[in-house]
């Protein structure tokens, strides 16, 4: 596993992890794997792949699972007590360590086919890295990507890119903020408090499309494709940012990482996470999201929420609460 792997589950796994061990973790997210038994053998049935699809317009939205891992809150969050965090967790009928969503999304536009984070790819060793089965399931390829949109240079949100040390979308333009190729993929910004992990990771993960020609940065609000708008939510990471998804008057905002834990900062939006490079920014970020998405009512899908992650965000009570979308199985 490798260096960012142990450093982002570090608070999830046993110090046995540090010796490169490599552990299967069981999920909680949902029933018990169904086994079948022929005379003494049992035979275990895998989960199918998530996936998840809608229309918006006329583009096809397709929210695909990456997997979960579970999380360690209690050294995590930043701003709040754990007696305080086992509360509102058992309030929402789970507890400690939080099985977490990683959430990737498909959009079809008809003339391009985009990619909305990667997931972790090999990163994770045994947890995650499932987006390849969950594309295969929605009836995808990887040669088909034309465009992959990434939140932001994180372990679980670029980390997709490579298989094996090869671009995982070899005929993909990868779009992402200005702010973190020049954060994640400088060696100065060692100095300016970048983790060698991380540098390492960009490299291996963003690299190969820099070196191929194939990374398209942008540095402010733009079109980046017809219909499709990157919006700058610079915070958790100086590059952060939303994609918005409009078509024939409907639209959806791809949030990343401007939360990650919903039992918890939904209600509290102040607390924040250690992975959060900027700490007051990322919670003054999302203060200002979560007004805007309420206000403005607005459908929005989130890498960390319960898969497939699709609803809005409404304010009530001085609080904020998630409603997930209506779900819909037809064409």
């Amino acid at each position: 596993m490798r260096n960012h792997a142990r450093f982002y589950l570090a608070t999830i796994l046993t110090a046995a992890l540090f010796t490169g061990a490599t552990y299967s973790l069981p999920s909680t997210a949902g029933p018990a794997p169904q086994t079948s038994t022929v005379g003494a053998a049992s035979t275990h049935k895998p989960a199918l792949a998530g996936v998840y699809a809608f229309n918006l317009g006329k583009f096809r939205i397709i929210a695909l699972s990456d997997g979960t891992l579970p999380l360690d809150l209690h050294p995590l969050l930043r701003g709040i007590s754990p007696k305080q965090i086992d509360a509102l967790l058992q309030r929402g009928f789970t507890r400690n360590p939080l099985e977490t969503s990683i959430n990737a999304y498909l959009v079809d536009t008809g003339s391009h086919v985009v990619l909305v984070d990667t997931g972790a790819g090999e990163l994770f060793g045994s947890v995650g890295g499932k987006l390849p089965e969950s594309l295969a399931a929605a009836g995808y390829e990887p040669a088909q990507i034309s465009d992959v949109l990434i939140t932001h240079i994180h372990t679980d949100h670029s980390g997709g890119l490579v298989r094996s040390g090869q671009m995982m979308f070899p005929n993909a333009t990868i779009h992402v903020g200005q702010a973190d190729v020049d954060f994640f993929l400088d060696r100065a910004n060692l100095e300016k408090g970048l983790k060698p992990a991380h540098l390492e990771e960009a490299l291996k993960t963003v690299g190969p499309y820099q070196r191929a020609g194939k990374l398209k940065p942008f540095a402010a609000q733009s079109e980046i494709l017809p219909g499709i708008t990157a919006i700058p939510t610079p915070g958790h990471t100086p590059g952060h940012s939303f994609f918005r998804v409009v078509s024939e008057g409907e639209s959806i905002d791809f949030w990343g990482d401007i939360m990650h834990v919903g039992l918890i900062q939904f209600s509290r939006p102040e607390v924040t996470i250690t992975f959060d490079v900027n700490q007051n920014a990322a919670r003054a970020q999302r203060l200002e999201q979560f007004e805007t998405a309420a206000s403005e009512q607005r459908l929005s899908a989130v890498a960390h929420l319960p898969f497939p992650g699709i609803g809005h965000i409404r304010r009530e009570a001085g609080r904020y609460e998630w409603v997930p979308a209506q779900y819909r199985n037809r064409d």
